[in-house]
């Protein structure tokens, strides 16, 4: 029987138990134990219900096993500590597992969400603006989420918001006006925008005309101005579609302000009810929610961002049909979406319910949080071209055929590990040493894992061995690395699960470096090509290792290089 069956039916029959008793649990949640000694799963329920009983939870636990039913899958029930019910597993189920993590190249998938269309938006860089940290970190947080949420079953859109008309703009094409610029280059655009910012906040006579020019762009009044933005906007959007490449994302759907603008407009014009006017502005009294007042209409008459993200929530749903719409971004925007959704419920009521915001926190270096608007930062890009450079080294020495594409992909393992490692929300310290290892915590160690894993299947393929399952799973002469690995190989789609349901792929990154950590140990204390009886069954094994590696990789964002 699967194990994940095994896990429903332990589950159904600790409740049925529980009833028996008198009790009316409700779900009942299984945990792995830490030491893999105590068995496959556990429930601390007697602990819960022990006082509700009338019992001490060791004695109640004993009541509560000796009215469970057999269980398929199930090799043995022990009491533990306080109260602890463990559940071991039969060798049969677990090899059942590491067979289909062995063959299935689906292997972890599961219908959590089957039949659910979740639109995820991330990224959202702004054109005439860097590619900042911020960027790569909604890009690699939500390109994962999309993949767990696949790997679940779910239709996934995947959306890019992108400003696209604003002050931003206007700071930019101020300068370049000045410059007499035509087809600037990304670093000149990036430079404009840069001393536009500076000037804007020193100088009142550059914020006045800034200001107009900004409410030129977006009457779209002056052609030379036209011609312009057409460039900046056409130059910057095809060099983000470099990163994106390299990064292995491909957008479903565009949405830019110049096109949500009009719509959050005639939205909040059309609710005098709702917004209300203060100072010559349009806003909305969001205090008496326990919020607070944000801006939605300029006193010039322009709409703010706060009135765009109605129009690109109308937007959305009228450009394509979902359950749920997921925005990733930083968590110090966590109190305007409040606003936003909040606003929404009163506006478009059929859409707030399905608009969901994911946060995540801010990349920090020895310099503490950085603003792309100053100039002093270390860019998105700028971080990701450093670490290709100085990966190149290291793939020189490997054997892949394309050194560079695999210096790419180490710098891109380095930094997608280090964002995904933390909770969602979690602020993150980033240490490119530490980032590029091939030892340890590293998103490279795993890369490396898998590399090494491919190795000995391409040698045992040519040797002509026939990996098999068909020992004895629980020998007690077994390396206890390989014992290790073939009890968490059989959890991965739990932990794929588990981290699709929280939006939390660290629950996998981090089950990543435990599979990496256990091989590597097992490895180093056994010849796995060594045509023994057993050789078989370790070739069988490192291809079960291989092929979770691989999709959990897959699913994080992570290039898998077969050679390295």
């Amino acid at each position: 029987m699967p194990i994940m069956e095994v896990r429903e039916c332990i589950e159904k029959t600790v409740e049925r138990s529980l009833t028996d008793l008198g009790i009316q649990s409700g779900p009942i949640v299984l945990e792995h134990p830490a030491e893999l000694t105590l068995g496959d799963y556990a429930t601390g329920v007697a602990l819960k219900y022990a006082k509700v009983a009338g019992k001490n939870p060791r004695e109640f636990a004993e009541a509560i096993v000796a009215g469970l039913d057999t269980i398929e899958g199930v090799a043995k029930i022990d009491i533990a500590g306080p109260g602890f019910i463990n559940f071991t597993l039969t060798p049969a189920a677990i090899i059942d597992r590491l067979e289909a993590a062995r063959t299935d190249e689906r292997w972890g998938s599961g219908t959590l969400l089957a039949g659910k269309t979740i639109m995820v938006e991330y990224t959202q860089p702004n054109p005439f603006k860097q590619f900042h940290i911020g960027h790569l970190m909604s890009n690699t947080i939500g390109e994962s989420i999309t993949r767990l949420f696949e790997f679940s079953g779910a239709t996934v859109l995947r959306a890019n918001y992108q400003g696209d008309v604003g002050p931003h703009v206007a700071k930019a094409l101020y300068i370049l006006l000045e410059r007499n610029s035509s087809n600037p280059s990304v670093e000149e655009i990036s430079s404009a925008y840069v001393e536009g910012s500076t000037r804007y906040d020193a100088d009142g006579q550059s914020k006045y005309a800034i200001d107009m020019l900004n409410k030129k762009i977006y009457e779209r009044s002056d052609p030379v101005v036209n011609e312009l933005y057409a460039q900046g906007r056409a130059i910057t959007l095809a060099h983000f579609e470099d990163i994106y490449a390299i990064l292995g994302t491909k957008f479903d759907f565009y949405f830019f302000e110049s096109d949500t603008a009009p719509i959050g407009l005639s939205i909040v014009q059309s609710h005098p009810e709702v917004f209300t006017q203060s100072e010559g502005a349009t806003v909305f009294e969001a205090e008496k929610y326990g919020l607070h007042t944000r801006v939605f209409i300029t006193g010039l008459g322009l709409p703010t961002y706060e009135t765009k993200d109605l129009g690109l929530a109308k937007l959305k749903s009228d450009t394509a049909t979902f359950d749920t719409s997921i925005t990733v971004t930083a968590s110090e925007q966590t109190e305007y979406f409040k606003v936003i959704k909040k606003a929404m419920e009163f506006v478009i009521p059929e859409i707030a319910p399905k608009i969901e915001h994911v946060t995540h926190g801010m990349m920090r270096f020895a310099e503490g949080k950085m603003s792309s608007r100053k100039g002093n930062v270390v860019t998105g890009e700028s971080l990701l071209t450093d670490l290709i450079a100085a990966a190149k080294d290291r793939a020189a020495e490997s054997r892949a055929i394309d050194h560079a594409r695999l210096a790419q992909e180490i710098a891109v393992a380095a930094i997608k590990y280090q964002i995904l490692k933390q909770a969602a929300g979690k602020d993150i310290v980033f240490d490119p040493t530490r980032a590029l290892s091939m030892e340890g915590d590293s998103g490279p160690y795993v890369q490396y894992t898998f590399a090494r894993t491919c190795a000995i299947i391409e040698r045992a393929r040519t040797a002509n061995i026939n990996p098999s399952f068909d020992m004895v799973a629980n020998s007690t002469d077994l390396p206890i690395a390989q014992k290790v690995l073939m009890r968490l190989i059989p959890r991965f789609p739990e932990v794929v699960a588990r981290a699709a349901a929280d939006y939390e792929p660290h629950y996998l990154a981090t089950y990543l470096v435990e599979i990496a950590s256990a091989f590597n140990s097992w490895y180093g204390q056994v010849q796995i090509l060594d045509q023994g009886k057993d050789e078989r069954f370790k070739v069988a094994l490192v291809e079960a290792v291989s092929r979770t590696l691989k999709n959990g990789l897959t699913i994080l964002g992570i290039p898998t290089p077969e050679r390295m």
